[in-house]
């Protein structure tokens, strides 16, 4: 007789609809939930606590970063059912963050190229129907916010690895009407190097995320740590506020709630912990929070390399919304409020998983959707957009921006093929009906 095994032995959980998945979805839980690019299987779900964190060194710290190769001619990004990925442009020059202008052009920063770029546009065959160079001369760009918010922008604030610039804007500009404008003229360079911006809600406050300079070196000793591995607060103008959060040890994507109005981020946790410490994860920033790095993570569990150091923080350290595979490397993050997704979709996250080098089975190289509920995340994450790594572990795209086109598509951008790809719900009801 055929022998059924409980659903907790396989590392299954049945969810009652927690966040916005339907309920009876299966969620994969404790050891079971770690995976690498094997394990990825679009609409599959997963919830990693802090209760499934292995000790630390419980395996050994690895090198295994990815060589990238071309993509194979039977390779393509793989989505959900009801879902199909179009390749909307390709040949660009480290695209990394995407983000969409209120008159729906797509603006995409190309790090290698110190440009940012615009598509305009979706053709019949998924194509843009039109490209232009917005702004030349740039230092490794990633960051793009519209100043003020609202469907009436006057400026781009562009985040350099080493600077805050903004340039003219008007609706439908292609080019930058005036020079640039320096806001920031230094911020810490060397280590992590993306400097995202974003602004809040009714436009008073400007966020910039700046990396550690180290994997963890103490802030103690090493002068070069100095406001860094922090959310950092300025006004539009460009004067220092204060530090907004602390401990994040590279928050690479900010984002915006636009339910709650509150400030997330998608995070790269430290490395050489082992396979399955410390995980990556997206979360919502509370003002004035510190969030472990370098000498604590997850709440109070101490980085053996930091023994000691500051126990008057411990009960301090705040616990994440969302942890993902440890060594993904989650990039930007975008709330999806678009109209062509089911509605259960709508004011989801979306989030770029750049992928692993720190652990013997490649994880990451894959967009994930974190689902929420009334604005709050629960915990649980779905693979969404996989494929990016070839049955013997060769890498050949790996995704970094996310973006609601104007026609509610998702738009992937992808620095190990120089591509944007574009994902375009086929199942048939849409978000409105």
């Amino acid at each position: 007789m055929k022998r059924t095994l409980p659903l907790a032995l396989l590392g299954l959980a049945i969810v009652a609809a927690a966040a916005d998945i339907p309920e009876g979805t299966p969620v994969i839980t404790g050891q079971a939930a770690f995976h690498g690019f094997q394990g990825q299987k679009p609409g599959l779900f997963r919830k990693i606590t802090v209760a499934d964190l292995p000790a630390p060194y419980a395996t050994k710290g690895v090198s295994n970063g990815p060589s990238v190769v071309a993509r194979p001619a039977d390779a393509w990004p793989k989505a959900p059912e009801g879902f199909k990925v179009e390749l909307y442009a390709e040949h660009l020059d480290g695209p990394r963050k995407l983000l969409t202008a209120p008159n729906g052009d797509l603006f995409v920063a190309e790090s290698d190229g110190n440009t940012v770029e615009i598509f305009r546009g979706i053709s019949s065959d998924g194509k843009p129907g039109q490209k232009s160079t917005f702004a030349t001369g740039l230092h490794q760009p990633f960051g793009i916010a519209f100043y003020p918010p609202g469907d009436n922008p006057q400026w781009v604030y562009i985040g350099n690895t080493d600077s805050v610039v903004r340039f003219p804007y008007h609706n439908g500009d292609l080019k930058a009407t005036g020079a640039a404008q320096v806001i920031i003229p230094k911020l810490p360079t060397g280590g992590h190097s993306t400097r995202d911006v974003v602004f809040s809600s009714d436009g008073a406050k400007m966020f910039v995320a700046v990396g550690s300079h180290s994997n963890v070196d103490d802030p103690d000793t090493h002068p070069s740590e100095f406001r860094r591995a922090n959310i950092l607060e300025y006004t539009p103008e460009g004067k220092f506020v204060k530090v907004y959060a602390s401990g994040i040890r590279n928050p690479v994507g900010l984002a915006i709630n636009p339910l709650t109005h509150q400030l997330w981020c998608s995070v790269n946790e430290r490395d050489m912990l082992g396979d399955n410490l410390v995980p990556d994860y997206i979360t919502s920033v509370k003002e004035g929070g510190f969030y472990g790095w370098p000498w604590y993570y997850m709440g109070n569990h101490q980085d053996p390399r930091l023994q000691g150091k500051h126990p008057e923080l411990a009960d301090k350290v705040i616990v994440p919304d969302v942890l993902l595979q440890p060594h993904n490397a989650s990039l930007e993050l975008t709330f999806y409020e678009g109209k062509q997704f089911p509605k259960q979709y709508v004011g989801d996250i979306f989030a770029g998983e750049h992928g692993s080098w720190n652990k013997a089975d490649r994880a990451g190289y894959e967009v994930i959707r974190v689902p929420l509920k009334d604005g709050h995340a629960t915990g649980e994450y779905e693979d969404f957009v996989t494929g990016f790594v070839t049955a013997d572990g060769k890498v050949w795209g790996r995704p970094v921006g996310v973006a609601v086109a104007s026609d509610g598509s998702l738009m992937v951008s992808d620095d190990g093929s120089n591509s944007i790809w574009r994902v375009v719900y086929t199942g048939g009801k849409q978000a409105t009906e």
